[in-house]
Order: structure tokens, then sequence, then C-alpha cells
């Protein structure tokens, strides 16, 4: 592994005791709870052990973190894969480095929720989503996405589901409750304590039905090219984080219940730390061991982009995927 000589110079803190300063990396993230191997590596010092200052940057959504990389305003970046993620990658500039989250079976990630109007309607399974009216932010947004691979699975036509871009989560919940839509795709967090007060019901989760690999970790190409040795460095500090995130989301191991406080530092930060910390386990989605990225997933999720006209057809996942730093789980298959 290309990070390797980085974690033994990290174990060493690697810096001569302290003689040279810490590099100064920008990251680009949001307050979300799949931030948080990010949030565990600056809190445990893994990034100081690798000769970083690290500092974050906070965004409330995913396409700002991507021009934010691009233009030179952070260094790295960690949020879910957008069509307009993929654009800006396409042109050069972005390079994907680690995955973030996954939606994979057997962990509750993200919900198929229906109103509770829809619900009592008949709408008891992603089969009867035809004809319905589907809640997201935006097309061409994760959630596009995710519906889009549990109508391919139910065998359903996507344009036979009534898409509705509401711009927001907020919007999207809003428009469940009233019963102004029927179904809509949330996280756990939110989608349980809807199904538990009767407001909504949860029929599925996404990753029983379409399981992906949703997010990721990147730089600009130029950071790759011109200062590799801190991008090595950062991406080893990161997996020590998510080994640690794994500990305790996916391996629920009690004694690493430390690390809650690490995300809750930025994740419900202004709530009591009895009031967020089950939020926060609440909202852990999964992520796979070492952070390896799926070539073979990410290109299939440009290519349902694509035929949708949401991404450019010049966009090839082989000039942005950097498996350099981490085996991958697959590689990026040519066109």
């Amino acid at each position: 592994m290309a990070g390797a000589a980085a974690l033994g110079a990290a174990t060493g803190h690697g810096m001569g005791g302290g003689a040279e300063a810490a590099e100064t990396v920008t990251v680009a993230v949001l307050r979300f709870v799949s931030s948080g191997p990010l949030f565990i590596a600056e809190g445990r010092g893994y990034f100081a052990d690798a000769g970083l200052d690290v500092s974050f940057k906070f965004f409330d959504a995913a396409q700002p973190v991507a021009v934010a990389i691009a233009s030179g305003d952070a260094d790295f970046g960690a949020t879910a894969y957008t069509a307009g993620l993929f654009n800006i990658a396409g042109k050069g500039v972005l390079k994907v480095v680690a995955a973030q989250f996954s939606e994979v079976r057997g962990f509750e990630g993200s919900a198929l929720v229906a109103s509770a109007k829809a619900y009592a309607a008949g709408l008891t399974t992603p089969a009867a989503l035809k004809g319905h009216s589907f809640a997201l932010t935006q097309t061409g947004s994760s959630f596009h996405y995710m519906i889009g691979g549990i109508a391919e699975a139910a065998g359903i036509d996507l344009a036979a589901i009534d898409l509705k871009p509401l711009q927001s989560v907020g919007n999207m919940v809003a428009a469940l409750r009233s019963g102004q839509v029927d179904a809509t795709i949330l996280p756990a967090f939110i989608a349980r304590p809807l199904d538990k007060e009767g407001a909504a019901k949860i029929i599925a989760w996404a990753g029983d039905i379409a399981p992906y690999q949703g997010g990721a970790l990147f730089t600009s190409a130029k950071n790759v090219a011109g200062r590799r040795g801190t991008v090595e460095k950062f991406v080893t500090a990161y997996q020590r984080g998510v080994a640690d995130y794994r500990a305790l989301f996916v391996d629920h191991n009690a004694a690493d219940e430390t690390a809650l406080g690490f995300i809750h530092k930025y994740v419900y930060a202004d709530e009591a730390a009895t009031t967020a910390y089950p939020k926060i386990r609440a909202g852990a989605l999964f992520i796979g061991r070492d952070a390896a990225l799926d070539g073979a997933d990410i290109a299939r999720q440009i290519a349902w982009y694509k035929a949708r006209g949401f991404v450019d057809a010049a966009v090839d996942a082989q000039t942005f995927v950097d498996t350099s730093f981490i085996p991958p789980l697959s590689a990026v298959p040519k066109l």
C-alpha cells in the first residue's frame, strides 16, 4: 500500500520530534456522521502524527464540496457521488482517492419510506411504487440514483414514478408528512422516528435492494501530481479513522465509544451528549474496510447518469478514480 510508509512514519510521529512545522491542510466536508472518520482522525491525533495540521470547512451540500476542491479553496473533500461531482471530476481537476459511505445489504443506512396515507392505500413494497410520487432533493442527486436502482430491481420503469425535486431533505420530510408525496428515501435517523410516530412507514432498506458505494474522499489532480507525499499521509490517517469508525458502528465495539465524542464535536454539536450520541449512532452509514474504492461500481453510476443526460458523455472514471493509494475492491473497467 502506498500509504504504508506514511503509517510507519506516523506511528513514530515522523516529524523529527516536532522539529519541523506541521503542513497545513484544509478539508471540505459536511456535518454528517459519514464524515466521522475524518473527525476521529483529527480528534485522536492521526493527522498530527502524520505531520498534518488539519482544519475543516463545512458545507451544506455535495456540489459545493467538489467546487471547493476544484477551485483550490480546500485540499481534500469527502461527500456523496452526484452527477455534478462526476462532471467536475471529468474535467480533470479532481481525483477520487478513497471511499466514504456505502449502502450494503444487512446494514440499515437509507430507508425507502411511504407516507402514512400512501401506505394505508397499498404502498407497502418497492414493487408498488409505480404511479406514485417520490420526493428527492434534485435530479442527478444520490437520491435520484438510489430510487433508480430500487425501481430497476423492482422491475419498474423509473419514468412510471413521479419524481418531485424539492431541493432539501427538510422539504422532503415535510411533503411526506403532509401526504403531498407518496414516498421518499431518508437516512435511518430520520426514517425511524417518522415510522415510530406513525407519520410514515419504512417499507425497505436501500442497501438490501440496490447496494452501491455512495461517496468518496477526493483531492485535486494538482495535489496528486505535486504533493503526493501529503496525499499519502492524509489517506493513511483517514484509514486509521475509518478503522475506529468501523470498530464503533460496524463491529459495535463498546470499548471504542470515546470516538463518539470526536464526532459530536462537529455533529449535533449544539446538543448535549445524552441527546446527540443516540442520533449519531442512528445516523451512521456503512464504511468499508480500508476505505477501498469499488471502481466497477463507480463506473456503473457514471453510466447510469450518462444514459439520462446528467453526466457529459466524455466523462471517464479511469481518468479520475485513483486506486494507487489504496488497493481497490475492483478496478475501473475500460470503456
